[in-house]
């Protein structure tokens, strides 16, 4: 493996086939996820973003495609909470051991309660973070779902 992020050490541990996807990170980008769906050739609605939401007193992640928005209160309403909003960045880096634009949903510090966009189950495959920015991982959602014990749900807007 080239990289060896958290993602891909828990990846390769359980047997869960992927594909890893390096490319040059533009600093000045302004959409980690856009900058990846264009520079690895994907359909952006195939490559998705890990967001840390932080949900009545706990940390949640959604995980959605990275040309939408995730729909807080669809969220909060999957996860049985009255409210979420998202994590400050500096609170999502620390909750997750990753920098912001390069958080995957695979190997945190700790594993959160997860839902991931429908619209992944329409993909055999998808793109996830895998750890550091200008890295992705290509794995069946289906697959993602149950590594996280995570749930999907229709959670954008």
């Amino acid at each position: 493996m080239a990289t060896g992020t958290p993602a891909t050490t828990l990846l390769a541990k359980s047997g869960v086939k992927f594909i890893e996807h390096e490319y040059q990170h533009d600093p000045a980008a302004t959409s980690f996820g856009l900058e990846a769906a264009e520079k690895l050739g994907f359909d952006p609605a195939q490559v998705f973003k890990t967001l840390i939401a932080s949900v009545d007193d706990y940390f949640a992640v959604a995980i959605v495609p990275v040309n939408q928005q995730v729909s807080l209160k669809s969220l909060s309403r999957t996860l049985g909470a009255k409210r979420a909003s998202m994590a400050d960045p500096a609170q999502a880096a620390r909750m997750t051991g990753y920098v912001v634009g390069g958080i995957s949903p695979l190997g945190q510090k700790k594993l959160l309660p997860t839902v991931i966009a429908e619209s992944a189950k329409l993909f055999e495959t998808i793109l996830v973070s895998g750890g550091k920015r200008g890295f992705d991982i290509e794995l069946s959602p289906l697959a993602l779902a149950e590594l996280l014990s995570g749930q999907f749900a229709d959670i954008t807007n």
